[in-house]
């Protein structure tokens, strides 16, 4: 913590009265949640893309890969820019962006155009960071331990609900509806931040490091290119294997630049700390777990019945059926928050890695109906939300407020980085154990036990790195993650809050 004798805040931190609390609670979890929705968008119309755009398959991918690559590169930079010119303005204008992309998605009826709203969309990305570090500016300490869980949460709660409403619009509607719908929730969660979610003060000074942002993006997509793409080009093909070269090249390069700059994108110093940077590998490996779901249970729902495991369901049905998990990762939230005040961020971390971890244990031998998947996605679910509402606290007990936009943002990105490889692993897990089927190939059902047996494996990992977090005390815990710092130098954001 800061010295006793820093000098006073020029500006004096603002606060909210209880329903204002409320209601800037409400706005930022909506604005995540409809942000979150964009992701599973275009899930339900993908094999339908091709028809639509007159364009072959390989090219309609990109609708989903653009998304991917376009996010990658707006978490880290919006939370660098919220942390210099304002955390509410740059929230808004990642909505404005969402809503830009939505209605250039509604318009389009050609592959370019809608590639280019989905980057678009995918700029907007960085609205749930922005918003878990606007709450730590302006919200009362003793609030804010669940408000930051039910935002953080937010990020799954979308992504279950799009996949059924999206189903649902795209069975009977035309498929620009998807947009459109997508554009006025986009412009209601806009005119909602401007009414009743006050700027924070909190401002951290210097320059915008435009090498630092430059080379982390060039290296994100060369990493995110050679894992989306892999299993098309080939995993040991020249370009991918290229692509994965440039990326560790390119990432070295990165940190000898953040390491020489004075106000770097991502400040490495306190990366490196070891309550950041063991909650920033936890998020990665955890990103796997929670994401593994979303692979095994829509195809195992809409497999044929012939194939002894798949239920024969529509992909309405298998968006059904991963709704639970997104609606009980928000009503979790009221609870991961009182386990990370009375115990601290770690005890609840570990707790939802244990808890998705029988999740996945149980999924391995029980998915032959679709209460059983509800079931399994309710428990994954539950430990998800606890988990991702402790994972802000642990790294805003951490970092000065200066630099709490870019912090969320990077541990956002560890998040993505991990859905990112579940999807890659799964893919090739799926291609290789294959079963035919009156001469179709399908995929076996050992598949997707050895996937979900990965996500277990998974969720263990996360754990035993929780367990290398500080020990925190909980009063003093949460007076570090709400309190008003002054000094934004790194120095200022030293471990006080862990007790050895």
């Amino acid at each position: 913590m800061s010295s006793t004798t820093s000098p006073p805040p020029t500006t004096p931190p603002q606060t909210t009265k209880s329903p204002a609390t409320t209601a800037v609670v409400a706005v930022l979890a909506f604005s995540g949640i409809v942000v979150s929705l964009m992701q599973t968008l275009v899930i339900p119309i993908i094999p339908h893309l091709p028809e639509y755009l007159n364009a072959p398959a390989s090219d309609t991918a990109w609708a989903v890969t653009a998304t991917l690559l376009a996010a990658a590169v707006a978490v880290p930079t919006m939370g660098r820019l919220g942390d210099m010119f304002g955390k509410r303005r740059l929230l808004l204008i990642s909505m404005a962006l969402l809503v830009t992309g939505s209605v250039v998605g509604a318009l389009s009826s050609s592959v370019i155009p809608l590639v280019a709203g989905r980057i678009l969309q995918g700029l907007a990305a960085g609205v749930i960071p922005l918003g878990i570090s606007v709450m730590r500016d302006v919200l009362p300490p003793k609030k804010l331990a669940g408000a930051v869980a039910m935002m953080s949460a937010s990020l799954g709660v979308g992504g279950a609900l799009g996949l059924p409403i999206a189903a649902l619009i795209a069975e009977y509607a035309d498929w620009h509806v998807l947009f459109w719908a997508s554009a006025v929730l986009g412009a209601l969660a806009a005119v909602l931040v401007v009414v009743l979610v006050p700027e924070s003060t909190v401002r951290t000074g210097g320059t915008f490091d435009f090498g630092g942002a430059i080379s982390l993006s060039a290296a994100l997509i060369a990493l995110l290119l050679a894992i989306s793409k892999g299993g098309d080009w080939g995993w040991t093909s020249t370009l991918t294997l290229s692509l994965f070269g440039a990326a560790i090249l390119i990432f070295g390069f990165w940190a000898w630049w953040e390491l020489r700059t004075p106000k770097p994108l991502v400040d490495l110093r306190v990366s490196i700390r070891r309550q950041v940077l063991f909650t920033n590998l936890a998020s990665i490996v955890f990103g796997f777990a929670m994401f593994a779901a979303s692979m095994v249970f829509p195809q195992v729902v809409q497999l044929p019945e012939v194939t002894g495991y798949g239920l024969g369901g529509s992909m309405l049905t298998a968006g059904l059926v991963m709704a639970p998990s997104g609606i009980i990762m928000m009503l979790i939230s009221p609870l991961s928050s009182r386990i990370t005040n009375s115990h601290g961020p770690k005890v609840t971390l570990m707790l939802g890695a244990v808890v998705v971890a029988i999740g996945y244990g149980i999924g391995i031998f029980a998915m032959h109906s679709i209460w059983e998947l509800i079931v399994i996605a309710v428990i994954i679910g539950a430990g998800t939300g606890m988990a991702y509402g402790a994972m802000p606290a642990l790294i805003m007990g951490a970092v000065p407020p200066s630099e709490t936009g870019a912090a969320n943002s990077f541990n956002t990105l560890m998040r993505s980085l991990g859905t990112s490889f579940a999807s890659a692993i799964a893919g090739v897990v799926i291609a290789q154990m294959t079963m035919s089927i009156g001469g179709a190939t399908l995929p076996s059902e050992n598949a997707f036990r050895v996937v979900m047996a990965l996500a277990a494996g998974s969720a263990v990992v996360a754990l035993v790195l929780a367990g290398f977090l500080p020990r925190f005390n909980s009063s003093n815990s949460r007076k570090e993650i709400g309190s008003q710092h002054t000094d934004t130098s790194p120095t200022t954001s030293k471990e006080s809050v862990p007790t050895h």
